[in-house]
């Protein structure tokens, strides 16, 4: 009977302090009040094969700020009980709030025209490099 306490104990233990996976990834970008929710995104196989991708630019059409992955405690309890067949995962998409390209206005902008050579497309790049380097501003190379 003693045996049968200390075992309890020590599964009651493991699922008390096993924490939920949580990853959050900001942009930079403004948050708005528009959040896509997916609370069982389907994933298969301890996670090897992960969910399907959140299509957000359908939604959120000024861009993403924040996106957040995390397995609940009923998502692994259900992973725990498919014995990790199938694996869901929370995934909330937070969008932006105005324009995503209107917040590049104070930046520098390099122009490129559309029928550029690769030898001018590169010397482009390397400038709108350097350009970034010295004023530690943001530069859009923009293709016409």
């Amino acid at each position: 009977m003693y045996r049968i306490a200390q075992l309890a104990f020590a599964l009651l233990l493991c699922v008390t302090l096993t924490g939920c996976y949580h990853a959050r990834i900001e942009t930079g970008l403004a948050p708005s009040a528009e959040v896509i929710d997916i609370p069982f995104a389907k994933g298969f196989i301890f996670g090897l094969v992960p969910p399907d991708v959140v299509k957000a630019g359908e939604t959120c059409t000024s861009g993403v700020a924040i996106v957040e992955t995390q397995h609940s405690f009923v998502n692994q309890l259900v992973a725990g009980i498919t014995f990790g067949i199938f694996t869901p995962m929370h995934i909330t998409v937070t969008c932006a709030s105005g324009s995503a390209m209107g917040q590049l206005e104070t930046d520098i902008e390099l122009n490129v025209a559309a029928d550029a050579s690769s030898e001018d497309i590169i010397n482009t790049f390397e400038q709108a490099a350097e350009e970034a380097a010295e004023s530690d501003k943001r530069v859009l190379v923009r293709f016409e």
